[in-house]
């Protein structure tokens, strides 16, 4: 009887606690510091872009707003604190491309990635650039296509890793072209660039950041963007599906998500939040520098395209016999 009623009491104080919870995220949310969790390095592009937002989530809804960042793991080792993190508002993650392609990539993941957490808000969606050393013998992707099929296997492409955007774009490349550029992986952007400018690597499907100042100056060319329609960033450069790979689109992504549980209510108060961020022009910088486009949306419209992108980037990745450890 005792053990009844103890487990009775034991319900009643959870479902309690619950109901108390949920009315303060209505009426108080936030009350403490939001933490933004960021699963690379300070400094990269990633980082810029939480801590811009972060420091307009701060005024917006008058609490402080911190980025930490927890690099490592191909963006596993933050992503998983955010995971094991309390669902009460307080902590969100700001996931990019690995978040859907990481499920296809690894065999066993500390999380489910489609379970464990909650959407929150689509922050920006950008592309890459494929660029090439100037002293090849093609001009255009049409040029680089036929190459490409009378040179099979001559022609390298650098990435910023295995896996990454720019590692993926290029195998899409090759599945939709119907040639053979052969991976060369590097320990980031910048060494890639290194061995493109000196003729290493002749091809390169990458960020709009590290690419523009060399095509700026004549030591890069761009032949196309990635992204499936033109971009203010590079109004004269045609998408890679118009140079002649018809289906051709390859992007990245920033969103928010929180743990799995996190009150409705404070998903909300932040999703309005994100979407005036968006704007107010907050990013307005990164757009032309970071090939950034912005577009407010719902938790739900976060979670259609990143279950969309997952799908497409998985036979992508199944296609190319691709698997990290």
């Amino acid at each position: 009887m005792n053990t009844a009623r103890n487990a009775f009491a034991a319900i009643f104080v959870a479902v309690l606690s619950l109901t108390i919870s949920s009315i303060a995220v209505r009426g108080d949310y936030p009350d403490h510091v939001i933490r933004i969790i960021v699963p690379f390095a300070a400094g990269g592009g990633t980082d810029i872009i939480a801590r811009l937002l972060a420091d307009f989530l701060a005024k917006d809804l008058d609490k402080a707003v911190i980025v930490e960042n927890k690099p490592g793991g191909g963006t596993i080792i933050g992503t998983e604190a955010a995971a094991n993190s309390v669902p009460d508002g307080y902590t969100v993650v700001m996931a990019t491309f690995a978040h859907a392609v990481n499920p296809s990539l690894y065999p066993k993941l500390p999380y489910d990635t489609f379970n464990a957490f909650a959407p929150v808000a689509l922050v920006a969606r950008s592309f890459n650039v494929v660029v090439i050393n100037p002293n090849e013998p093609f001009k255009t992707v049409e040029d680089l296509i036929v190459y490409a099929k009378a040179n099979p296997g001559r022609l390298n492409y650098g990435s910023y890793g295995n896996g990454t955007s720019a590692h993926l774009a290029g195998e899409l490349f090759n599945a939709l072209a119907r040639v053979q550029l052969t991976h060369v992986p590097y320990k980031g952007a910048a060494p890639a660039i290194t061995d493109l400018l000196g003729g290493q690597i002749q091809v390169m499907f990458t960020t709009v950041a590290s690419a523009a100042s060399y095509v700026e100056s004549g030591q890069l060319r761009a032949l196309a963007v990635t992204s499936a329609t033109r971009s203010d960033a590079f109004p004269n450069l045609p998408t890679v599906a118009e140079a002649g790979v018809p289906g051709y689109a390859a992007e990245s992504w920033y969103g928010l998500y929180a743990p799995v549980g996190t009150p409705a209510p404070a998903i909300a108060r932040l999703n309005t939040s994100v979407n005036k961020a968006i704007e107010a022009s907050t990013f307005s910088k990164l757009a032309t520098n970071e090939g950034l486009t912005f577009a407010p949306g719902t938790p739900d419209d976060l979670d259609r395209y990143v279950r969309a992108e997952a799908e497409r980037w998985h036979h992508v990745i199944e296609a190319a016999h691709i698997q990290l450890q």
